[in-house]
C-alpha cells in the first residue's frame, strides 16, 4: 500500500473516530437533559380542561421542584405513592394551611381553624381561593363527602381544573381516604413542574 493510501486511510479513520465521539457527546447531552432536567409528556384525558386538552404535548421541568419552593397555582406531573401512572394537577395548598371545600369553592384557612365533624361552621376567617384559570361557573364539590383537609406536613393538595370531571386530592385520587390512601402528594412523588406547552400552541406556565 502506497504512502498516499495509508495517509488517506488514517485521515478516514480519524474522521470516523471524531464522528463517533461527537455522536456519543450529543447522546450524552440528550440523555442528561431527558432524565435529569426536562421530560416530555402528552396530556391524556380532559381533567385539566380548559388549561390543557387531550393530546397536548408539554415539557416538564424536573429541576425546580427539587431546589426551589413550589407555589400555589403551579401545575405538576407526579405519581401518587399508591398509583402507577402519572397525574397532572394544580397546587392549591402551601405549607401552614388547611383546605376547606365549601359552597362550590375552595377556602384557605389557618391550621387552627375550628373543625367540627368534618365541617367548618364559620369560614369568615378563611380566604376564598382566587382561581382565574378556571372556566366561569366552575363548582368545586366535596368529593367522597370530605370537606376539610388539614395538612400538617410537606405534602401538597392537588386539584384538576376540570373540577366536575376529575379525581384529585378531594377523593384521594380515586381511592377512599383511608390511612393508606392519603390526599396529599409528597415531594418524592413529583416528576416535575409543567414549564411549556409545545403543541398545539406554544405557551409558558
Amino acid at each position: 500500500m502506497s504512502k498516499i493510501l495509508k495517509l488517506r486511510l488514517a485521515i478516514l479513520l480519524l474522521d470516523i473516530f471524531d464522528l463517533i465521539a461527537f455522536l456519543f457527546f450529543v447522546i450524552g447531552i440528550v440523555l442528561t437533559v431527558r432524565f435529569f432536567i426536562f421530560n416530555p409528556f402528552t396530556v391524556v384525558g380532559k381533567s385539566m380542561e380548559s388549561t390543557f386538552s387531550q393530546w397536548d404535548f408539554i415539557i416538564v421541568d424536573k429541576v425546580t421542584p427539587k431546589y426551589w419552593d413550589l407555589e400555589r397555582g403551579d401545575i405538576l406531573v407526579f405519581v401518587p405513592e399508591w398509583k402507577d401512572v402519572p397525574f397532572i394537577k394544580r397546587v392549591v395548598w402551601v405549607e401552614g394551611e388547611t383546605i376547606v371545600v365549601k359552597d362550590g369553592d375552595i377556602y384557605v384557612c389557618e391550621d387552627d381553624v375550628d373543625v367540627i365533624d368534618n365541617d367548618v361552621p364559620d369560614i369568615s376567617s378563611c380566604d376564598k381561593l382566587d382561581e382565574p384559570y378556571l372556566d366561569a361557573n366552575t363548582n368545586t364539590l366535596a368529593n367522597c363527602n370530605k370537606k376539610v383537609f388539614p395538612i400538617k406536613d410537606e405534602g401538597l393538595f392537588m386539584v384538576w381544573d376540570n373540577r366536575s370531571h376529575s379525581t384529585d386530592s378531594r377523593c384521594c385520587f380515586g381511592s377512599s381516604c383511608y390511612d393508606w390512601a392519603n390526599y396529599v402528594v409528597y415531594p418524592k412523588d413529583i416528576i416535575g413542574k409543567v414549564a411549556i406547552r409545545l403543541y398545539p400552541s406554544f405557551d409558558k406556565f
